[in-house]
């Protein structure tokens, strides 16, 4: 396995951490820089950021609301969200939102066919501090269809379930994630970070051999993306989930069963994850950000880097070779 891992790594300028777990058994391994003009070297222990790869936390934490009866998946994002957004229709639950079937409109689209790298955002990047903050980029979007009619791949959804999480818990949407998803799994080193405060241990995303992500993204990231977590955080995550320790068992089924398939991602999607054969998967990709973690019974894979592209040559070997 290191052996095969060291030659892609190399083969690619990988930066970032491996880590594959299977029969009780670890192989973790760091390569490159977190910080390239410090020359500080990533370590297995290193956060990085992972991007869209939030959204499995953000879904788990609206189900955990969910079992606490704060809200429910038929809960309309109309009845938390008052006079806000008022192009989001009546009728969009959280349960279309949950699944990418709302039909909203999307203020950071993919459909689009920009390149990540882009400045897309249309507000300066450290106004959006909270979750509140993002109702100026959240607003004016029209709807693409009637929820419910089709899968359209969505960030503003994601924002808006956090700002529903929110109104309707009375907590700030990280406290949230914190206490409802991160405790429970004992990931202490997950959080949303600030990326204008960089801190020992974490990874500074990468745009070429010297340009950081600071301008590209949200200064504290919401629902969509924006938290940073450790390969050993991720284990631990996976770990959780299927033990029941962060909801049921019975609310983990049927959120990793499919609702929608995705043939331009030749994978299928359920409510916060994406599912690959017979894996769950959490994948992020962003400026300066690339994330994969797949979970099988007797193997997990995972992949962070501080790059955009860095992850997947690397994540298509390790699913080769556990297959």
């Amino acid at each position: 396995m290191e052996e095969i891992v060291d030659a892609v790594a190399a083969g690619t300028g990988f930066s970032g951490v491996v880590r594959v777990d299977s029969g009780g058994r670890t192989f973790a391994k760091a390569y490159s820089f977190a910080h390239r003009g410090l020359r500080v070297r990533n370590t297995v222990g290193t956060r990085f950021a992972l991007a869209s790869g939030t959204k499995g936390l953000t879904a788990l934490t609206i189900a955990a609301l969910a079992e606490r009866g704060v809200l429910g998946l038929d809960t309309t994002a109309r009845s938390l969200l008052g006079a806000d957004l008022p192009l989001i229709g009546d009728e969009v639950t959280v349960g279309h939102l949950l699944a990418h079937t709302s039909g909203i409109g999307d203020y950071c689209d993919e459909e689009a066919g920009r390149p990540v790298t882009d400045h897309v955002l249309p507000v300066p990047v450290h106004e959006l501090e909270s979750t509140e903050d993002y109702l100026g980029v959240l607003d004016g979007h029209p709807p693409k269809f009637p929820p419910g009619q089709r899968f359209s791949y969505c960030n503003s959804g994601y924002v808006v379930l956090a700002l529903l999480a929110e109104r309707a818990a009375r907590r700030p949407f990280p406290d949230l994630v914190r206490e409802l998803v991160c405790e429970p799994a004992g990931m202490a080193a997950t959080a949303f970070l600030r990326s204008d405060e960089p801190a020992a241990g974490v990874a500074l995303g990468y745009l070429g051999q010297t340009r950081t992500n600071v301008f590209h993204l949200p200064v504290t990231g919401s629902g969509d993306g924006g938290v940073y977590s450790t390969a050993a955080d991720v284990h631990a995550f996976w770990a959780a989930l299927f033990a029941g320790r962060i909801v049921p068992l019975s609310r983990v089924r049927e959120m990793t069963a499919a609702r929608s398939g995705v043939p331009s991602e030749a994978m299928r999607y359920g409510l916060g994850f994406w599912l690959d054969g017979d894996a769950v998967v959490l994948e992020g990709y962003d400026a300066g950000v690339s994330f994969r973690t797949a979970y099988r019974p007797e193997v997990t894979c995972t992949v962070l880097s501080n790059t955009a592209e860095g992850a997947w040559p690397l994540a298509r070997r390790l699913a080769e070779l556990t297959a």
